[in-house]
């Protein structure tokens, strides 16, 4: 399986510019490559797809990278976020259906396996929020505890990874380490439903983040969305960055709702918002 992917990943490469208009035609073509907002299509300029291998052979054609949340990948991928793919099967088919290739009948005594969940998406996010170890006692713990963060009650949005992966970026130094330890955050929409995470990488021993290039990074479905702590009530905060909300959080009993990223609709009009 993993040639055959190969091979079709290739052939996609080599027709990198037309699977952009085909999968992702909300972009568009700047130079030597496709600019969009994310692997859904979404309008926008942070994920860039290579069209044509770079001169000095460091990049090759159909790769691509989110510049907001770090993620990457090649067009099998693209194709995978677009169709919303379940299995690897369905999304080398639809490979195949591109490249006009046929598509060979279905092995009946092959497991199904379902295909891990693209990066970046909300299922990858959950994935990563469950692996997550509780907070206290943690390195992310000792992390706020530097910033005067001792108190951690109503903090169940947060987590602690002890070995969460870093994409390098081309800002970064190239022995930078493939994973540090990191806080997690959970952003939940209205329902509670987990949409995405927020990632602090630190450093082995909790005192600051992490000496890479982006220390922080979210992934997953962001806008109108954020990281709340405490109860939501008449009279709430909302700020952009986790020690700062909670160090600047009311003490006492009022109920307190502070976000990382602040939502396009509250669906509580009478609540009063203090943003930080």
């Amino acid at each position: 399986m993993a040639s055959i992917a190969s091979n079709l990943s290739r052939q996609l490469a080599d027709n990198a510019e037309a699977v952009c208009r085909r999968y992702l035609s909300k972009g568009h073509k700047e130079g030597r490559y496709w600019l969009v907002g994310d692997v859904h299509n979404t309008p926008g300029r942070s994920l860039y797809v290579r069209l044509s291998a770079s001169p000095d052979g460091r990049g090759a054609a159909g790769k691509w990278t989110d510049a907001q949340n770090g993620d990457h990948g090649d067009l099998l991928d693209i194709i995978a976020a677009a169709r919303d793919c379940s299995t690897m099967r369905e999304t080398l088919d639809e490979a195949r259906r591109f490249l006009s290739m046929p598509i060979p009948p279905p092995t009946e005594d092959a497991p199904t396996r379902r295909a891990k969940a693209p990066t970046g998406t909300p299922a990858a996010a959950r994935r990563l929020r469950a692996a997550s170890q509780p907070i206290l006692r943690s390195l992310a713990a000792t992390y706020l505890a530097g910033r005067h963060i001792t108190d951690l009650s109503g903090c169940e949005a947060l987590g602690y990874h002890p070995h969460c992966w870093y994409r390098a970026s081309e800002d970064d130094d190239p022995d930078v380490w493939p994973a540090w330890p990191a806080m997690i955050a959970a952003v939940t929409d209205l329902h509670g439903t987990i949409t995405g995470v927020h990632r602090t990488w630190l450093t082995p021993d909790g005192s600051d983040k992490a000496p890479v290039a982006y220390p922080r990074r979210a992934m997953g479905h962001l806008l109108g969305h954020g990281v709340r702590f405490g109860r939501s009530g008449r009279v709430m905060l909302a700020g952009e960055g986790i020690p700062a909300d909670l160090s600047d959080a009311p003490q006492g009993p009022d109920p307190f709702l502070c976000l990382s990223i602040f939502p396009k609709c509250i669906n509580n009009e009478a609540c009063r918002f203090f943003k930080m």
